[in-house]
């Protein structure tokens, strides 16, 4: 790309309403367009959305990291009401996310939660303790981790779903809500079914 004097349009990834404006406003704003309708288009699909935030709004999400997604996913959903105390991500370019990181950081500004820590090529091991010790309420992680966790009681989502799922732009951030509201969806209605959780009895180790 360099050798073809290609230029970098610094932009935060089409992930959820918040992310996908931010996203056409940068291009059009390189190439002097003036885009058109994105604030209402943008409010539109935020109200569409509030069934599914209403069930993660006030929760916690812990990402141990899989996909290279999880700043764009942690900003969306801290958008959506969540907190999140840590983002693991198994490598960092901040040439290339500083658009993204400068993105979550005014997220969480304006929705006054604390900036996650963002800890790259995490210590799988030591991310387990945090996570005992925290107790999010829904943990994002690669599948070899997600079944013993889920044996702990604590709520899982593989992260290899975000990304085989159509999860960019305005119409798709649906998509994004639906897989990491399942498990708690899930839980709602064991409820129902008299059962407090998945697991009858934490596992013994």
């Amino acid at each position: 790309m360099r050798r073809r004097k290609c230029k970098l349009i610094g932009a935060p990834f089409p992930i959820g309403p918040d992310g996908t404006r931010a996203w056409i406003e940068k291009i059009c704003s390189v190439f002097n367009i003036e885009p058109q309708g994105l604030e209402e288009r943008e409010a539109k699909i935020w109200e569409s959305l509030e069934d599914y935030i209403k069930l993660i709004r006030g929760k916690s999400v812990f990402f141990m990291g899989d996909n290279l997604l999880e700043i764009s996913l942690a900003r969306f959903l801290i958008r959506c009401g969540m907190t999140c105390p840590e983002i693991g991500i198994p490598y960092m370019d901040k040439r290339y996310q500083k658009a993204e990181l400068d993105f979550l950081e005014k997220t969480c500004k304006e929705m006054g939660v604390p900036v996650p820590k963002i800890v790259e090529k995490p210590d799988n091991y030591n991310q387990i303790q945090r996570i005992y010790e925290l107790k999010p309420d829904l943990v994002i992680t690669g599948m070899a981790h997600a079944n013993p966790l889920e044996a702990r009681g604590i709520n899982t989502k593989w992260s290899v779903e975000f990304t085989f799922a159509q999860i960019h732009g305005f119409t798709n951030a649906r998509d994004i809500l639906e897989l990491a509201t399942r498990p708690l969806r899930r839980n709602n209605n064991l409820k129902e079914l008299g059962w407090e959780k998945l697991v009858k009895e934490e596992a013994k180790i």
